[in-house]
């Protein structure tokens, strides 16, 4: 079991480097941007990536799963091509068609939606950049299947260290603001695609098969929406905001959303190894085993993350924007406070989502996924309306926090009656207790106040650091001395350390692919 555990690390290590080393260098820019950036662009900001966000769904209908789950189903070089021609055309004329239609109403849409005329360019460059990555899951689908995860990660990396040099280029030397963000990646969405170029054209010929689209628009539709329901809970906000608040006020928002998201690094490199890895292992005499222990170190890992994020969040947001975003007194920083700390809650919830709602995809019944996310995507809205009117951001962040309750819980009732699993609930209820003592210590703690500029980086350093070490010495500490941690385990994990793992062949997945993030298997035979 302990060697599993060990390969799956190691892939999460993997898929999360790049994005996590760009990230960091994002996050370490952002108190350069928001010298260029006020709120008011920031809220443009966070409009433009929820719309950006529904366009990308609508332009895919399914297709990037479809065409993952067809992929195997070809055996002849010739099916594959007709089958990623098929797709590739289909998407072209008829994205094509409405991304037209969109550039031309730009003007309206940009005064309905971001407040001015002035925002059209920015607007239209968004929806050409998505209209364009719309056929990057074709090349990326293949590195995925044939196994090429470094590939695939250096790819990803690449993009991101582009992106984040020509957006430097474009706001901060020629003064362009959101659009130069925008501008910026549709700039890097060329060169990535010349580089994808390799895997892209070989699969791209004169042909169109309308069976085999019949067939991939029967298998991606109903995926739509449940990924539509995902994206509600995650950006249905801004647009609730919109109705009550000033374009300020998301502006703010967003910010501190974006530092409550920090600990999803850490959960999506996870959750790209997570899913290969659960279906190799299903196979195995010690599988509820491996996938209980697994469970329970990594709520571990995101309660610690929760925990840290709500007792430094506010002071790490403060570091890094210099008081250009909100002034060092500004009445805010309490809404950024609970922002950062509800929206790493949602994180957390997510993480419980993922890891435990697995059985629903090693049974196939992936007919309840839609069930559980539109039901948390209709708490979430409902609870927007009712709490933003009165509570604002606020508002907003509890809602969030709620939705992906519902989700989690949900994804787990449906998941426990077609594949049980017996979790460790007296070792997780002290992962839990544990992370919210930490927090509730780690802000009882006394300001530092440093003889320096209140918008000074330094300023807000040492209660950063301070309430940070706390937080990790309170966890781990009640942690141990409840009894958390196991010695036969904490052995076996340090063994593993400096021991080689033998060489695996790659992991076949003849039949699987893609459901809300996750690779859903249709080929493994697991008794109800």
């Amino acid at each position: 079991m302990f060697s599993k555990i060990r390969a799956l690390s190691r892939d999460v290590t993997v898929y999360g480097l790049g994005d996590v080393a760009v990230s960091i260098v994002n996050f370490c820019l952002l108190g350069l941007y928001v010298k260029y950036l006020d709120t008011g662009d920031y809220g443009v900001i966070g409009i433009l990536g929820s719309l950006e966000v529904v366009v990308k769904i609508a332009f895919r209908f399914g297709l990037d799963g479809a065409f993952m789950r067809l992929f195997y189903d070809s055996d002849r070089v010739a099916d594959r091509q007709r089958l990623a021609s098929t797709i590739f055309f289909f998407l072209l004329a008829l994205n094509g068609a409405v991304v037209s239609l969109l550039l031309l109403a730009s003007p309206a849409l940009a005064s309905a939606l971001l407040g001015g005329v002035q925002h059209t360019a920015a607007l239209r460059l968004m929806l050409l950049n998505t209209f364009v990555i719309g056929f990057t899951f074709i090349p990326f689908h293949v590195l995925r299947i044939e196994q090429r995860t470094v590939t695939f990660s250096l790819l990803t990396l690449a993009r991101a260290v582009l992106t984040t040099i020509v957006r430097l280029v474009l706001v901060v030397n020629a003064g362009m603001g959101v659009t130069g963000l925008y501008l910026a990646d549709v700039l890097v969405t060329v060169v990535i695609m010349a580089a994808l170029a390799r895997w892209f054209a070989p699969l791209i010929r004169a042909t169109f098969s309308r069976p085999m689209l019949r067939d991939a628009l029967r298998f991606g539709l109903p995926r739509v929406p449940h990924a539509a329901a995902q994206q509600v809970i995650a950006i249905g906000d801004r647009f609730v905001l919109k109705l009550f608040v000033s374009i300020e006020s998301i502006g703010v928002y967003s910010m501190a959303v974006s530092f409550g998201l920090v600990q999803k690094l850490f959960l999506s490199a996870f959750e790209s190894a997570w899913a290969p890895f659960y279906y190799a292992t299903v196979r195995e005499a010690d599988a509820q085993r491996t996938f209980r222990t697994i469970t329970t170190y990594g709520v571990a890992v995101l309660a610690l993350l929760t925990a840290g994020l709500s007792a430094v969040g506010r002071h790490a947001a403060q570091a890094m924007t210099h008081g250009f975003l909100l002034a060092p007194d500004d009445p805010q920083w309490a809404a950024v406070e609970t922002v950062i700390t509800w929206t790493a809650i949602g994180v957390f919830l997510q993480g419980v989502y993922l890891l435990t709602s697995i059985g629903l995809n090693i049974t196939k019944r992936t007919e309840y996924y839609p069930v559980a996310t539109i039901s948390a995507a209709v708490v979430n809205i409902a609870l927007n309306f009712a709490l933003v009117p009165r509570f604002g951001i606020v508002g907003a962040a509890w809602a969030n926090g709620v939705g992906y309750g519902v989700q989690a819980a949900v994804g787990y009732v449906f998941a426990q009656r077609f594949y049980p699993i017996q979790y460790e609930w007296g070792r997780l209820v002290r992962v839990c207790g544990a992370a919210i003592a930490a927090t509730l210590v780690a802000r009882m703690l006394p300001a530092i106040t440093l003889p320096v500029s209140a918008r000074s980086i330094l300023a807000p350093l040492p209660d950063l650091l301070l309430r940070g070490m706390t937080v990790t010495a309170v966890f781990v500490g009640l942690l141990a001395v409840t009894g958390f941690f196991h010695a036969a385990e904490l052995r076996r994990l340090a063994a593993l350390r400096t021991r080689r793992p033998p060489a695996q062949p790659p992991l076949a997945t003849p039949d699987s692919t893609e459901m809300a993030g996750e690779i859903v298997a249709t080929d493994i035979n697991v008794p109800d």
